[in-house]
């Protein structure tokens, strides 16, 4: 069962979610973490961007690899993956930008871009920590509902919300990729920690599916059900349609007693 942290906004989830990344690269200066887009993680993003800036934490043996990328969309271009990891990832945290991997979406042989991404990971020593948002239908990565809960990076075409959810980023809903090449369901669950983030009343009904639901192929963020240690940061409205938000609070508020007790 994943530990379900709810919180008052996302400027709380964010400090709560790079405590536990500085934790793990503290541990691990050589640390491997897997890298997600878009406004759900920038609150934790900006938080150990301010703990480098302190320097509480080093980064300068961590390594990152990208969720996905959208297909035929050139590195370069502004809305690509590699280019909002660099923005948003690679140069607030200073991280060495040769060290930090997106899938390819372009180029020669693109069907083979998913195992040569999967390689790449494996040469790195596996994902040591994942960081996870949720769409509004369940979807996690580019997985989308019907996704193999064992499938491994590969290309996908996009569902239609999921297209509608990321027009905000193009200038027109026409220029938003049908297609992109996502970390499979099976890969993520190989990482040896989970991160999940979810804020705002529309991802309230996905957060439920995936917590409390079945785990199912209907609903991809369920895989996180299955996971040995994952951890779900969500805010108040997020966690409105969870039946035990109670417990999930009470379990929290134990958790941080026993770090204060000698046992």
């Amino acid at each position: 069962m994943a530990e379900v942290i709810i919180v008052r906004d996302p400027t709380e989830a964010g400090s709560v979610a790079s405590s536990i990344f500085a934790q793990q690269i503290t541990t691990n200066p050589a640390t491997v973490l897997g890298l997600a887009t878009g406004s759900t993680p920038l609150t934790t993003y900006a938080a150990l961007a301010a703990a480098v800036t302190e320097g509480t934490i080093d980064v300068s043996g961590v390594r990152g690899f990208a969720l996905d990328e959208y297909l035929g969309v050139p590195p370069e271009h502004p809305e690509s993956y590699r280019s909002v990891i660099t923005r948003e990832v690679v140069e607030p945290l200073g991280l060495n930008p040769d060290q930090v991997w997106t899938p390819r979406g372009t180029g020669p042989d693109i069907t083979q871009a998913g195992a040569e991404y999967e390689a790449l990971i494996a040469e790195a020593g596996g994902i040591d920590l994942q960081i996870l948002g949720i769409g509004s239908n369940g979807h996690v990565g580019f997985n989308e509902p019907g996704s193999s809960l064992t499938s491994t990076t590969r290309i996908k075409a996009l569902a239609e919300q999921t297209r509608k959810d990321n027009a905000r980023f193009f200038s027109s809903p026409e220029e938003v990729p049908t297609h992109c090449i996502t970390q499979g369901l099976g890969t993520i669950l190989r990482a040896r920690q989970l991160l999940l983030l979810a804020f705002g009343a529309n991802k309230a009904q996905a957060v439920a599916a995936a917590l409390e639901g079945p785990v199912s192929s209907a609903v991809p963020g369920s895989v996180i059900q299955q996971h040995p240690r994952a951890t779900v940061i969500i805010d108040e409205a997020a966690a409105a349609g969870l039946a035990h938000a109670e417990y999930y609070r009470h379990a929290w508020r134990s958790a941080q007693g026993l770090h204060e007790v000698d046992f």
